[in-house]
């Protein structure tokens, strides 16, 4: 049962979660094109808004690089860098632990402002609400998984869950055996995180996928002019 289970939670879920946001994504964009937006309540609260965004963003994208860096990267280009697995697993520990503490202080200025304001709370969705709780959540499992990492310093824990990654988007069929004997807090972390991706295109997250990649290139400077007052004097009818 146990395995089943395993193979279920870590073998294909990820799978179906992959699928409904690649597929939702496409979906809402193409048919419900003005709700992809990030909703912002800035008006209503402004200073917590500020601090707690940059605080939450800047630390979720440390975050989010950092795993898919750390996660994706065949073990064998760390190899061939020099970098153990040791080292590897004290960087993530760091950094992770950092910007993750930055990233939490945010969300819980976000979702105190989002809960306990009247006029934010009588303006939001229920999908924003529970995002941002989501999310909290999903920070504080993963800062709760430092202590246990702080056990296997060795990186050999780190390099069980490079493995289950890898094996996910290469489709190996045995994918969750390497995470079986992981500690609870870890799957916790893992299963939390697809379940975000799964809920992802009903939420306002989707406004990550619209990064104005196209500003770079754009095809020339907006022009814009104001209007110039005639010269002509004005002159009264006669009478």
């Amino acid at each position: 049962m146990a395995s089943y289970l395993n193979t279920l939670l870590f073998g294909i879920y990820p799978y179906i979660a992959l699928v409904v946001l690649a597929v939702g994504s496409v979906i809402r964009y193409d048919r419900e094109p003005y709700t992809w937006r990030s909703g912002s309540s800035q008006l209503l609260r402004r200073k917590q808004l500020v601090m707690g965004s940059v605080l939450f963003h800047l630390g979720v994208i440390v975050i989010f690089f950092g795993h898919l860096v750390g996660l994706l990267t065949p073990i064998q280009v760390f190899d061939a860098l020099g970098i153990s697995h040791g080292a590897k697993q004290l960087l993530a520990i760091i950094a992770g632990g950092v910007a993750g503490i930055m990233a939490i202080i945010g969300a819980s200025m976000l979702v105190h402002r989002r809960l306990f304001d009247a006029r934010v709370r009588a303006t939001s969705s229920p999908s924003d609400t529970g995002i941002i709780i989501l999310l909290w959540l999903q920070l504080a499992l993963g800062l709760a998984t430092i202590p246990v990492s702080m056990q296997h310093l060795d990186g050999h824990e780190m390099v069980k869950f490079m493995n289950w990654a890898q094996g996910i988007f290469t489709f190996r069929a045995d994918a969750s055996s390497y995470v079986a004997d992981a500690s609870p807090i870890f799957k916790a972390h893992l299963f939390l995180g697809l379940t975000i991706l799964l809920v992802f295109p009903f939420t306002r997250l989707v406004h990550m996928l619209s990064v104005p990649v196209r500003y770079f290139w754009r095809p020339g400077y907006q022009v814009v002019r104001t209007k110039v007052p005639s010269k002509t004097s004005y002159k009264a009818p006669a009478e």
